[in-house]
């Protein structure tokens, strides 16, 4: 049963991080998306916005997996 329970946990940390991984690069994509068809930078507020969706998705992920690349790859973003 304590192996069981320690790969749920396991299992549920991976979705975790996995869902913040897709959350934040859909915001990425949004934004080069936006930048394209408006032929300019998405409005300033959007980016503040996207910014602390990203943190708190990226606080969520290094909750459960402090050790991923995650973090660097999305300062690599702003």
């Amino acid at each position: 049963m304590a192996m069981e329970n320690n790969q749920t946990r396991e299992m549920l940390a991976d979705l975790i991080w996995l869902n913040a991984v897709i959350a934040t690069e859909l915001i990425q994509v949004t934004e080069n998306t936006s930048a394209i068809l408006r032929n300019a930078p998405p409005p300033a507020s959007c980016i503040t916005e996207h910014n602390e969706l990203r943190a708190t998705a990226l606080a969520i992920a290094e909750k459960y997996r402090k050790a991923s690349a995650l973090g660097k790859h999305l300062h690599a973003h702003q």
